[in-house]
C-alpha cells in the first residue's frame, strides 16, 4: 500500500536551533539550561546561548523552558500486531503460552497481506513518535507476503521519521520455502538499508528453528556481518523442548551454531539457566526484557534478569509507550521480589541507545556534540526539583507520554506541537476498516 509523501521539501533545514530550553541527560545524569544545535543530524553545540548567522538556513524552536530529553527506544517490538486491538474474532481456546502462539498471533501474521502490513507499520510509527520513541527495533512476522516486506514496513518509518532496526521473524512452522524466504528478505533489506534504517536477522525461537535453519541464519549473519534477533525462553516449553529434542539448553544451542555476539538481540529470556546468563554476558550479548507482555501471557518473572549489563527495554508488541513501560517493569520488579529500583529501570530504558550504536555506527542517547539528535520536548510541570539525581523518580512517577510535545529523530522534526505534519485521520480510518477483515482471515487461518 503506498503512502503519499507526507513531507514537503522545506521540511528539511541545514541547522535546527533549540532555544531556551532545559538539558537533562540520563547516563551520566545532569541537567544544564541553554540552546542546543543540530546539523546534518546530530548535535553540534548543546548548553549556553547558542546563535547562527542570519544567511543561514536554519529552523528555530523557542521550547519556552521546557524539558529536552534523549528518545526513548523500543528495544523489540512487533509492528505487525497493531490493528490486533479490540479484535473480535472468534478464535479457538487459550490455555498457555504455546496456544496463545497457535490460536492467536499466529493465525494473525498469516492472515497479513500488503495492506493490512502497511497500515500497521504506519500505524505503529506514528504512536511511537506520539509517544516519545524515537528508535523502534522491529520484529515481523507476515508468512502470506514475506518478499517486500521489510521494505514495506521501511517505507512507513521512512514516511515518519522515526528511527527502525528491522528484521523478518524465520520459522519453520510454514515450511521450506516460507523459512527460505524469510532468510533472504532479511539479507535483501540489509542489503539495501539506507538512512534511518538498518536491519538484523530475525528469527522466532529455537523451538521452531531445526538444525539446518541455524546453520543459514549462521550463513546470513556472516554475510551480514549483522546480528540474530530471536525470542529465547519466554516460556519454559523453549527449554523443556530444547533439551528433549536437543540435549542442549536454548542458548547452548545457538552459540553452538554460531549466532552469539556483541550484535545478537535476545528477547525475554525468563526462563534462561544461570549458565545461559553467564553464556551471554561472555558473549556481550543483548537482552530484552518485556514486563507488559511477560505479564499479560503469565510466562513467568526472573528478577535475576535485571542485573544483566546490557539489558534493553522492549514492549514485543503492546504499543511503543516506553515510559509505560519503564513504570510498569518497575512496579512488577517490586512486587515480584526484586530489589531493583526507579534508577536501575532508567539505565535498562537508556540501554536502547548502546544497542543502537552497535548498528549504526553513531553516538546516542546524550545531548552532546556528536551525538545523533533524537531528542524529545517534554511538557512536564514538575511540583519538586528536577536533576540528574532525581530523574528517575520523575520519570517512574511523574513523567508520561501525555508530556510529549515535540520530537526530532535524525535532525528532523517529525512532531511539533502535539502534532503531525500530515493527515494522521485518513492513515487510521483506512485502517478501521480494513482490521475487521483481517480478523475475519484470522479466524480462518491455520496456527
Amino acid at each position: 500500500m503506498p503512502f503519499p509523501d507526507l513531507y514537503s521539501k522545506k521540511d528539511f533545514f541545514m541547522d535546527l536551533l533549540i532555544k531556551n530550553c532545559r538539558i537533562l541527560n540520563l547516563r551520566p545524569p545532569g541537567t544544564a539550561g541553554g540552546d542546543v544545535l543540530i546539523r546534518d543530524g546530530a548535535i553540534r553545540s548543546a548548553g549556553g546561548d547558542v546563535s547562527v548567522p542570519e544567511s543561514k538556513n536554519v529552523k528555530t524552536i523557542d521550547a519556552a523552558g521546557r524539558l529536552l530529553i534523549p528518545g526513548n527506544v523500543c528495544a523489540h517490538n512487533h509492528f505487525y500486531s497493531a490493528l490486533a486491538r479490540g479484535m473480535t474474532a472468534k478464535l479457538d481456546p487459550i490455555y498457555d503460552f504455546v496456544t496463545v502462539l497457535r490460536n492467536l498471533w499466529w493465525k494473525l501474521d498469516r492472515s497479513l497481506d500488503e495492506e493490512t502490513l502497511a497500515l500497521s507499520g504506519i500505524v505503529g510509527c506514528i504512536e511511537a513518535i506520539r509517544a516519545g520513541t524515537t528508535a523502534v527495533v522491529d520484529h515481523n512476522a507476515s508468512p502470506s507476503f514475506i518478499k517486500g516486506s521489510l521494505s514495506l514496513l521501511g517505507e512507513g518509518f521512512q514516511k515518519t521519521g522515526l528511527r527502525g532496526l528491522l528484521c523478518y521473524e524465520v520459522t519453520d512452522r510454514g515450511g521450506d520455502r516460507e523459512r527460505d524466504e524469510g532468510v533472504e528478505e532479511n539479507v535483501s533489506f540489509i542489503k539495501g538499508e539506507s538512512g534511518l534504517l538498518r536491519g538484523a536477522v530475525g528469527a522466532h525461537a529455537p523451538f521452531t528453528l531445526s538444525d539446518r535453519t541455524l546453520s543459514m541464519l549462521r550463513e546470513a549473519v556472516r554475510e551480514t556481518s549483522r546480528g540474530i534477533h530471536v525470542h529465547v525462553s519466554e516460556d519454559r516449553y523453549d527449554l523443556s523442548h530444547s533439551h528433549a529434542e536437543y540435549g542442549l539448553a536454548p542458548v547452548e544451542r545457538l552459540d553452538k551454531f554460531g549466532l552469539l555476539d556483541a550484535k545478537s538481540i535476545i528477547v525475554h529470556g525468563v526462563h534462561l539457566l544461570e549458565k545461559e546468563v553467564r553464556l551471554l554476558e561472555e558473549r556481550d550479548c543483548f537482552l530484552v526484557h518485556n514486563p507488559r507482555s511477560n505479564m499479560n501471557n503469565a510466562v513467568g518473572y526472573n528478577p535475576r534478569l535485571l542485573s544483566f549489563k546490557n539489558l534493553a527495554l522492549g514492549t514485543d508488541g503492546i504499543g511503543s509507550d516506553m515510559f509505560e513501560e519503564m513504570k510498569l517493569g518497575c512496579f512488577k520488579n517490586r512486587d515480584g521480589g526484586g530489589d531493583a529500583g526507579p534508577d536501575d529501570f532508567l539505565s535498562i530504558l537508556w540501554n536502547g541507545n548502546r544497542l543502537l550504536e552497535r548498528y549504526f555506527d553513531a553516538k546516542f542517547g546524550r545531548i552532546e556534540p556528536g551525538c545523533e539528535a533524537d531528542l524529545v520536548l517534554l511538557d512536564y510541570p514538575r511540583p519538586t526539583p528536577l536533576n540528574g539525581k532525581n530523574a528517575a523518580g520523575h520519570f517512574i512517577y511523574g513523567m508520561g507520554s501525555s508530556a510529549v510535545r515535540t520530537v526530532i529523530v535524525g535532525g528532523r522534526v517529525v512532531y511539533e506541537n502535539g502534532s503531525f505534519p500530515f493527515d494522521v485521520d485518513d492513515i487510521y480510518e483506512k485502517a478501521r476498516k480494513c482490521a475487521p477483515d483481517l480478523w475475519k482471515r484470522a479466524e480462518r487461518a491455520e496456527g
